[in-house]
């Protein structure tokens, strides 16, 4: 986007000097546009339908109306601004409970400025961003409420079906196959390059042309999609 066409942000964190290390973060980007903050989640809602930001950065533990049930509201009543969870919280239960509301995408708070910046510009384009550190945590989560829910047999029969029908071989190269293997244990594109001895960009030309193969909107569903085929082990 253009600074004439900026990503509109609403920062929600009760904690002032980490609203204000975001803010500075932001302003140094000529795409961004701080247009409002909140101290809880009652502010967070009531900003999202007065300023009607891009994105909303949301923490998750606020007074009044914590971040997911802030989330959750907000998807309902406004479902074209796109929020993302800024949390200390890499527990399965907080990850798959803000997903589950609506969140665009789930960042933990010790992430570089970098990821951020690029984090918020793919949700602002409409695509989901997970935090590599979180991913594999958030697919167990997936698995354990499949089985919780009876779907044990059924995941089972799934992979066991889609072995059958092709393998790996059949959509990707060799190098796209070692990527995704990286990407299932939750590695970042700058660790999958250290680990392969490739360029960070080069790790991004892979994961987008698996991502396409795969039929796939982001990393999380492409590690889904081969763990439910049988390709990779959680």
């Amino acid at each position: 986007m253009s600074p004439q066409n900026p990503i509109k942000i609403v920062l929600a964190d009760d904690h002032t000097l980490f609203r204000q290390g975001l803010r500075r973060i932001f302003e140094l980007e000529e795409d961004f546009q701080i247009i409002g903050e909140a101290t809880d989640g009652e502010q967070a809602v009531a900003l999202a339908g007065t300023m009607t930001p891009s994105v909303i950065l949301m923490d998750i533990n606020m007074p009044e109306r914590n971040g997911v049930e802030a989330t959750r509201q907000i998807k309902e009543m406004y479902p074209a601004i796109k929020v993302l969870i800024l949390s200390i919280h890499d527990d399965e239960a907080y990850i798959f409970e803000a997903i589950r509301a609506g969140a665009n995408g789930y960042l933990l708070k010790d992430v570089e400025s970098e990821v951020l910046v690029d984090a918020v510009r793919q949700v602002a384009g409409g695509t989901a961003f997970i935090h590599p550190q979180v991913t594999t945590k958030l697919i167990n989560e997936f698995k354990r409420l499949s089985y919780k829910m009876g779907g044990g047999r059924v995941f089972q029969d799934e992979i066991a079906t889609a072995v059958e029908q092709d393998t790996w071989q059949d959509l990707l190269t060799q190098r796209e196959m070692e990527i995704l293997r990286l990407m299932a244990e939750g590695k970042s594109n700058r660790n999958i390059g250290e680990t392969l001895f490739i360029s960070e960009k080069t790790v991004k030309n892979h994961v987008s042309s698996i991502l396409g193969k795969l039929g796939v909107d982001d990393r999380t569903q492409a590690v889904i999609t081969a763990a439910r085929r049988g390709w990779v082990r959680l």
